[in-house]
């Protein structure tokens, strides 16, 4: 198994006051898939996010990432964990502003083992014409793919987005979701998407629903649509 949560517990507050964000959580996730993890807003979905990429720790609980048990590693080790093995792609981009298109991607190109050719990540993602531009000169959608491209370039094992197409409109977000597969067809990269839009969840392989801190469900996906066939 490629990733595995096993009794996964993460809670803010104390006493009475006391507020589970998970609450015994157990998952499996395999190799190469995608996966759309759906939920509503304090469900706990951007929560189980943040704890596959190492950035906040269980309470209790363990999460092993290819063989790699997160709960056991130092501030060092997950920070190198972090820069090694996972993507992250957020709502609001998170761009620096006065880098271009090409120098946001350098800057964590920079910092990979094993990263993909930078020209080839933009041509991938259609913005290699943009690799000049600064994020104010582009549209939402085009700042998403680069957001999306600096993720990917230091050729990532886990690719985590965080409402992928939440400050997008219908057009952009369909764009950028026929990106996601496009990437995930060029690289088998495994993706996990958190998301509350019902019609992401069809172009996924397995559908995992969580209310409340809990799994409600997971469920595969044997009707997946395309991205372009997504009612967004």
């Amino acid at each position: 198994m490629f990733i595995e949560v096993k009794n996964a517990v993460r809670y803010y507050g104390q006493d009475e006051l006391r507020v589970h964000a998970l609450n015994s959580i157990d998952l499996s996730l395999d190799k190469g898939k995608i996966y759309v993890i759906l939920g509503p807003s304090g469900s706990g979905k951007s929560t189980l996010l943040n704890m596959l990429g190492g950035l906040d720790r269980l309470d209790s609980g363990k999460i092993t990432v290819d063989g790699t048990e997160l709960t056991g590693l130092s501030k060092k080790e997950t920070t190198e964990y972090r820069r090694k093995s996972v993507g992250f792609v957020f709502q609001f981009y998170n761009l620096i502003p006065d880098l271009t298109v090409k120098e946001n991607v350098e800057a964590v190109r920079d910092i990979s083992d094993k990263p993909f050719e930078i020209d080839d990540m933009l041509d991938a993602l259609g913005i290699k014409e943009y690799a000049d531009r600064f994020p104010r000169e582009l549209s939402g959608g085009q700042q998403q793919r680069v957001a999306i491209a600096r993720a990917l370039v230091k050729n990532p094992k886990i690719l985590l987005c965080d409402e992928l197409t939440g400050a997008l409109d219908t057009k952009s977000s369909r764009m950028v979701l026929e990106f996601v597969e496009k990437i995930h067809e060029k690289y088998g990269t495994t993706i996990i998407i958190v998301t509350h839009n019902e019609g992401i969840a069809e172009m996924s392989d397995t559908i995992i629903r969580i209310h409340d801190g809990k799994i409600d469900s997971v469920t595969e996906n044997a009707g997946r649509k395309s991205a372009k066939d997504l009612v967004l």
